[in-house]
């Protein structure tokens, strides 16, 4: 039987224009980013595969030189069937390795500092360090079902899946979620970060490029997943201002109050672009606290009351020995509430006692 050449087939000329088609969309974002952050865990990235590779190519070309030099047909190839140990291999069969897991670990543990979210830039790049003058953007970051609101406290505007910073700025982000987890990620930027209902992340990253760049969320959250993304422009100073003012034009009369949000946050898909000219101040704190509805009560107001002991007994400050029907029992002389979280005529002195160093 004769085997025709693979690209001589039809089915592979047929499917070889596709291929370079579909080969042709991929965008290589991730490796060639715009943004310092990203292009520093792109450099990690390589660094260890190339450190993997210095292990994986010896052993597949050893693989097949051993499979074809000790092949059945070749009667030259050395017989030593008592043969079982050789220090020299062993000595390179486990160094080798050794010295390239010592080499990861390393690397990884410095860049896992180097280039932890929480922690504020250093530089712009790799040849012009940080300006000591350099005043962060700050960005409000909230994932909702299923779109993306960004807060600009600083600025007074937000907007809903559209988000802009100026070029070799550093910007803050402080991410949070409305109902579920998802991961804000802007491939161009930085790495993904995830968003989670009463808890606050943060990104500390800069976009060194002009340009409008993909943003999405990397995290299952839903139906309206697949459509939970936004663009990102990276933007000069000048143009930037200019982006800000259009938010206030545009969004003239449109207010981010807690209600708009409540209102905001109820699930849609393929929601467009919007713009707020007013935001409340106070909205993202509440959002994390889980009360922008104001009849709830907020976690901290929570976190504070099951500090002091609860809400039973143990956490009630104010207990007292009554008799009652001829036996003396515990009763409750004072109760602490959410304005007074430790049951005493005078709050304030309560919680400083409370904190007080011993």
């Amino acid at each position: 039987m004769t085997i025709k050449p693979l690209q001589r087939t039809p089915l592979a000329r047929a499917a070889l224009p596709l291929l370079t088609l579909m080969l042709g969309g991929c965008d290589m974002v991730v490796m060639n980013p715009s943004g310092d952050i990203a292009a520093q865990q792109a450099d990690l990235v390589r660094t260890a595969t190339y450190l993997m590779l210095l292990i994986i190519v010896p052993v597949i070309l050893l693989t097949l030189l051993f499979a074809w030099r000790y092949r059945a047909s070749n009667k030259n190839a050395p017989y030593t069937p008592d043969w079982d140990h050789s220090t020299r291999l062993e000595l390179v069969i486990w160094g080798a390795p050794l010295l390239i897991i010592i080499a990861l670990g390393a690397v990884t543990w410095i860049s896992t500092h180097k280039l932890d979210p929480f922690r504020p830039l250093e530089r712009l790049d790799a040849q012009r360090p940080l300006p000591a003058d350099a005043k962060p953007l700050v960005v409000q970051a909230v994932a909702l079902d299923w779109k993306w609101l960004f807060i600009y406290p600083e600025q007074g505007v937000a907007t809903v899946n559209e988000l802009a910073a100026p070029v070799d700025r550093p910007i803050r982000f402080h991410i949070s979620s409305s109902t579920v987890m998802n991961t804000f990620y802007v491939p161009a930027l930085a790495g993904m970060i995830y968003a989670m209902p009463g808890m606050e992340s943060q990104l500390n990253a800069v976009i060194n490029q002009a340009g409008v760049y993909e943003g999405l969320s990397a995290n299952y959250s839903g139906d309206g997943f697949s459509h939970m993304r936004f663009k990102f422009h990276g933007l000069s100073d000048a143009d930037f201002d200019a982006w800000v003012q259009r938010n206030r034009t545009e969004g003239q009369g449109q207010v981010l109050s807690r209600e708009a949000y409540l209102k905001l946050e109820q699930p849609s898909e393929r929601e467009p672009v919007r713009r707020f000219s007013q935001v409340d101040p106070k909205l993202f704190e509440a959002i994390i606290g889980r009360c922008v509805d104001s009849s709830k009560m907020c976690l901290h107001q929570m976190m504070a009351i099951d500090a002091a002991g609860g809400g039973g007994k143990g956490g009630i400050d104010g207990l007292t020995r009554r008799n009652w029907r001829g036996t003396e029992r515990t009763a409750v002389a004072a109760l602490c509430t959410p304005t007074n979280l430790y049951g005493e005529a005078d709050p304030l002195r309560a919680i400083n006692a409370a904190t007080a160093q011993p």
